[in-house]
């Protein structure tokens, strides 16, 4: 028997259970290598963008459909609020990590990186941190301003922003570049402009040329951590009710 075939009876007694098929092909992938699944012959352009990157395209492009060619066929789903931007990224001066001397081992803490970047609510995030302190002990000010730091995406994607600069005591939001983008009609932008048009010692609106272009900027200074930035950004966000009401 070759070693192939041993491992594939060993993952035959391994999931035994109704519906482990994908876990078995999983394995046989596993077994066999990808091959051409994430080769051009039968993925074209996969191999050159990485699988998730092709994921993330792939997703963006059925919302697009279910929106508008077929949206006929998604209107009797669930109306839930709207991101105009998939994921925001974070540029700062701030530090955000696990230190060495938290969790010193390299391949852990690429893992939990991994293991964090997956948690996509405030309830997951919350026991990943409770994991890391039953682990590691309490967390450094290191790691707790980097799960403020995933709070700060998620509110950035529900407000529009693209890119959140942390730097020098500031904050600098930039909006959708795509100024014919649909999220300058939502609600949740009026939302945006009514809170800062009420608040304007607490934040600002203002364009900057950049090289794509005019570009809207969030503005908000005496920004001194991560905590202080989310707090900042909450008060911006929608309410679900009322994007619901609205919508």
């Amino acid at each position: 028997m070759t070693p192939e075939a041993r491992k594939r009876i060993e993952a035959l007694e391994q999931f035994t259970d109704l519906g482990s098929g994908f876990h078995i092909a999983m394995k046989d992938l596993e077994i066999r290598g990808a091959g051409d699944l994430l080769g051009g012959e039968q993925s074209g352009f996969i191999n050159e963008i990485g699988f998730e990157t092709y994921q993330k395209i792939l997703a963006e492009a059925i919302d697009e459909l279910k929106e508008n060619e077929f949206k006929s066929l998604y209107e009797d789903e669930p109306k839930t609020q709207k991101n105009f931007v998939k994921e925001s990224q974070i540029d700062t001066d701030f530090e955000l990590l696990f230190p060495d001397d938290y969790i010193n081992n390299v391949s852990e803490r690429l893992n939990l990186y991994t293991e964090m970047n997956d948690c996509t609510t405030e309830t997951a995030l919350m026991a990943f941190r409770d994991q890391l302190h039953d682990r590691f002990g309490p967390l450094p000010v290191q790691a707790i301003h980097l799960l403020d730091s995933v709070r700060i995406k998620w509110l950035a994607t529900r407000l529009g922003l693209e890119k959140v600069i942390l730097k020098k005591g500031k904050l600098v939001g930039y909006f959708i570049a795509d100024q014919q983008s649909q999220f300058y009609q939502s609600a949740a932008f009026t939302h945006i402009l009514k809170r800062v048009q009420s608040y304007p010692k607490s934040a600002t609106l203002r364009e900057k040329e950049t090289r794509t272009g005019l570009r809207l900027q969030l503005v908000i200074e005496n920004i001194k951590s991560p905590e202080q930035a989310l707090k900042s950004l909450e008060p911006l966000v929608i309410p679900v009710e009322a994007s619901e009401e609205q919508g």
